[in-house]
């Protein structure tokens, strides 16, 4: 055999076994999912978590979260301190075992810690593993502690300090810059941060979550939009940024945020129950559900779940019980109470969720979450639980309040009713399809055959759709031009999109269907690039695509695949050098390397109005080539705060609207006029 020699000797000594943190280092993504911003930030929930679970037991009020100039990372409780005498089997300190070693903890015996989110003994010490250094103090017995690590080894013994950070009580400090080596990104994300302490408040009434940002002192920046409705506090310049969230009212309160600017059919229902205890044999026995329920007019439905205050993203059992009791419940309060309305009527899950925000939140000794990210609940006894006491609370609530009960029923058979014209409107669509082999004239698809090298520009209006198409690379880029401005999806039901042309053209090139019926693995394209004018009316058509993906196509942004062009607003050209400004900052920059001013012989400038205005060579070289050409990926890092902004800009309501516009006008950088 001719060629590369291949290893045929497969023996005992080529088998590595992996200690200490090495395993962590070598696979990240097993224990963090991923090494970009997500991994990134995961890292501080670990340390967040491990001080929440001091507080849901009573022993922590205070949890403090900082982000230094450096981008690394301090979190603060005032729990009880990690113990630090010797642990007999290592020769260690607790401390150090706790940190160092993998599935080490106070939480597998249920005795420290009856209901914990970290439940695997591996969150903090995957923290230290994938930190270029972490140091951590500990207050403890009237002493303070500190330890230093690096790469998730120990550098010095465990030392006493003396007396800490604050003169007298417990706690736990850790401090921690993650590791550029095993990290693509480095910055963390201060609005993703308090997105996740906004949520451990409301979850946890009376606990004090605060956010600190080191890296504004000097620049003057805001605590941005949506910072919450405690007390959010903005940094002048040569301030800290500090937020602060502390919430009384728990569940109730959380749903009066997330519905905020919406109208609302009922005041906040949250239920409330436990399993008792029968027996160790009932796995049933001590989880706590806690549902809070509330219905807007709206026609999205905005759903949150937790697990022992772990945010599970992808749902599980506990969100399954909710769901069955919820469509059950009503069709039998609909036939047994409000008769002239359901009649023979049965109305579907989808029906009885329309304009429906809600969050399930459940805590249980043992969670079986589905990998170590927790995006998942899999105790199959939870759903039980939470299915028979919202059953026994929804009805109760019905039976109390029967002109809110009929607004509910009569929202869900509006929902149903259009959900049987959309299934009509589907079948016509596709019929009308299947008679063009499945994709709309306008489409200039490309020739490559694989899905995940696959890019479609969705293109605003025939001109620059038609110069797209010269420009391309027809092996992996398809182009599809739209017409003027879609519908507005925020103000209407699936029906009635379904009716419009743009919408549906969109919905066949893409051939992964809409709204429930939206399949991610039978997308067409691995990117979908909007590429739209660098004006208002640009900036409006964009609003609206983002909309309605984020309603109806919510997986493609969740997963990362909707982008943004980035078309340049000038062109400079000194003699044979050209420059392409991509801001008025920008432009202002070249023109002072160049050493030219506006209209000086010899200079072309070219203020670019629309992307028609540009050959398909120059639209190529700057927007299309992916070599040379820059693109924003659009990200679903908070959910609820995307609702809100949605509604607040594409919404009935024009008050709160205008309030935004007035509050934010002197934050816009470029405006037509």
């Amino acid at each position: 055999m001719q060629g590369e020699q291949r290893e045929t000797t497969y023996s005992a000594k080529d088998i590595q076994v992996l200690k200490d943190l090495t395993a962590v280092r070598k696979r990240p993504a097993m224990y963090i999912g991923d090494t970009g911003s997500r991994g990134l930030h995961h890292l501080v929930n670990e340390a967040i978590d491990n001080s929440v679970d001091e507080a849901l037991i009573g022993f922590c009020t205070d949890i403090e979260v900082t982000i230094h100039p450096d981008n690394s990372v301090t979190v603060a409780d005032n729990g009880r301190g990690i113990p630090v005498d010797l642990h007999e089997e290592y020769n260690l300190s607790g401390l150090e075992v706790v940190m160092t070693k993998l599935h080490a903890g106070g939480k597998f015996d249920g005795k420290v810690y009856k209901v914990a989110g970290g439940l695997h003994g591996v969150g903090i010490s995957v923290v230290n593993a994938l930190s270029e250094w972490l140091e951590v103090e500990v207050r403890r017995n009237g002493r303070r502690y500190f330890q230093r690590y690096e790469r998730g080894k120990a550098v010095c013994e465990l030392k006493v300090l003396g007396y800490s950070f604050a003169d007298s009580g417990s706690g736990t400090k850790v401090t921690f810059k993650p590791d550029s080596k095993i990290f693509s990104v480095q910055e963390f994300d201060a609005n993703i941060l308090a997105t996740r302490l906004r949520e451990l408040a409301f979850l946890n009434p009376g606990l004090s979550l605060c956010l600190k940002d080191e890296r504004s002192v000097g620049a003057g920046v805001s605590a941005g939009v949506g910072a919450g409705v405690g007390a959010g506090v903005g940094a002048g310049v040569g301030e800290v940024e500090k937020r602060e969230f502390k919430y009384e009212g728990g569940l109730a309160e959380f749903l009066e945020y997330l519905n905020r600017n919406k109208r609302v059919l009922h005041r906040p229902v949250v239920f409330e129950g436990e399993k008792e205890e029968k027996g160790e044999k009932d796995e049933r026995a001590g989880v706590k559900v806690a549902v809070g329920v509330q219905y807007n007019d709206g026609y999205s439905e905005n759903l949150f779940s937790f697990a022992n205050n772990v945010k599970t993203v992808e749902g599980g059992k506990h969100l399954s019980g909710f769901k069955a009791a919820l469509t059950r419940v009503l069709n039998e309060y609909g036939r047994a109470r409000a008769k002239n309305l359901l009649k023979k009527a049965s109305l579907d899950g989808e029906d009885v969720r329309e304009g429906l925000t809600a969050v399930v939140s459940v805590k249980l000794p043992d969670p079986q979450f589905e990998g170590q990210t927790k995006t998942k609940l899999g105790n199959s006894e939870v759903k039980r639980v939470v299915e028979s006491i919202v059953r026994e609370r929804l009805w109760a609530f019905l039976d109390e309040n029967p002109n809110d009960a009929k607004e509910i029923i009569r929202k869900a058979l509006e929902a149903s009713r259009a959900r049987e014209a959309a299934r009509h409107a589907r079948e016509i669509v596709r019929k009308k399809d299947s008679f063009s082999d499945s994709l709309p004239g306008k489409l200039a698809d490309c020739s490559e055959r694989n899905p995940a090298k696959r890019e479609i520009f969705i293109v605003e209006g025939d001109s620059a759709g038609g110069s797209a198409k010269q420009a391309r690379d027809k092996n992996f880029q398809a182009i599809l031009p739209i017409r003027g401005k879609i519908l507005n999806v925020e103000k209407a039901r699936l029906d009635k999109i379904l009716k419009n042309n743009e919408i549906r053209t969109l919905v066949t090139a893409l051939g992964a269907g809409i709204g429930e019926d939206f399949d991610l693995q039978k997308t067409r394209y691995q990117k979908v690039i909007l590429m739209t004018d660098a004006d208002v009316d640009g900036a409006h058509i964009r609003t609206l695509l983002l909309t309605f993906f984020y309603r109806y196509m919510q997986e493609l942004v969740a997963t990362s695949r909707v982008y943004v062009a980035l078309p340049p607003l000038y062109l400079v050209r000194k003699g044979r050098e050209t420059r392409y400004a991509f801001s008025d900052g920008e432009y202002a920059r070249i023109l002072a390397e160049l050493k030219v001013k506006e209209g000086e012989s010899g200079v072309k400038i070219q203020r670019y109005k629309g992307l028609g205005e540009m050959n398909p060579e120059q639209l190529w070289e700057t927007t299309m080539n992916p070599l040379t050409r820059g693109i924003k990926r659009v990200t679903l890092a908070d959910a609820a705060e995307a609702d809100w902004i949605f509604t607040i800009l594409m919404g009935e309501e024009v008050e709160p609207r205008r309030n935004f516009i007035e509050a934010h006008a002197k934050e816009v950088m470029n405006l037509d006029v």
